[in-house]
């Protein structure tokens, strides 16, 4: 059930850094490739997610807005916000507005669907952009989360200084990111997994060869735990801490402005 929770909620991450892109041989930027890659599986993306997930992503993304809950935001970006879901979920805090962003046109056009049929969309607004590039001025959002998406960040370091930028003073940042398990036996299955059965998924559910190749490449050089705190902190976040969920597949992350 974890192992399928994975393969789906990853929103078939890719590798963050630029040397890595996921079709090598193709003239396009990554940022490119990400957009196209998703573009691709959008009308796809939430009956697999929720379907082979079996709720457990859910479960996650309850735990991330859990973590606002004491500061009441009342305005909040959510960033890499594919169709929404995360969005969604941080409805519970009664905010005034949520603003979703994402790189893909496909993903926000099935969120805009998923919003009006839910009769949110006056709360949640989706917006094309840039997570290296925020259209936003500084100090506009009380809240900021990102749900497995930081891994797409071309720049992990600006996407971060541009989060940390629109935050206002005291505001929180709230990443859900998969992370490398280390105890016996769930490191061994997910690395058999990674190796044997996602690429045969990946082919038969999404049709696209290169994004569930670059899957594990992305979980494999992805600066989990520490280190990704270690990152938070370079950029002035304060109180940053990590917790483990579903023996170590999955980090939240938290950090305050």
């Amino acid at each position: 059930m974890i192992i399928f929770a994975f393969l789906i909620t990853a929103k078939i991450s890719i590798f963050t850094l630029t040397a890595i892109k996921p079709i090598q041989s193709s003239d396009k930027s990554k940022k490119e490739q990400v957009e196209e890659m998703f573009d691709n599986i959008s009308k796809r993306y939430d009956f697999l997610n929720h379907f082979l997930s079996l709720g457990i992503d859910k479960g996650w993304r309850k735990k991330a807005i859990a973590q606002l809950k004491p500061l009441q935001p009342k305005r909040i970006l959510d960033v890499a916000t594919g169709t929404g879901d995360l969005a969604l979920e941080a409805l519970s805090l009664n905010p005034t507005a949520i603003v979703g962003v994402d790189l893909s046109e496909g993903m926000l056009s099935m969120g805009r669907i998923k919003m009006q049929k839910k009769g949110c969309d006056h709360l949640i607004s989706m917006v094309k952009g840039d997570s290296e590039k925020l259209l936003f001025e500084d100090n506009s959002f009380d809240a900021c989360t990102v749900g497995f998406g930081v891994r797409n960040f071309e720049n992990l370091d600006k996407g971060l200084a541009e989060i940390y930028r629109v935050l206002k003073p005291g505001a929180m940042l709230v990443v859900l990111e998969f992370s490398k398990p280390k105890a016996f036996p769930i490191k061994q299955l997910y690395q058999f997994y990674f190796s044997a059965i996602l690429p045969l998924w990946g082919r038969l559910i999404s049709k696209s060869q290169s994004a569930y190749t670059y899957l594990p490449e992305s979980v494999k050089h992805f600066p989990d735990g520490q280190d990704f705190l270690n990152h938070l902190n370079q950029l002035g976040f304060k109180t940053t801490k990590v917790k483990s969920l579903s023996f170590g597949i999955c980090s939240l992350y938290t950090g305050i402005k």
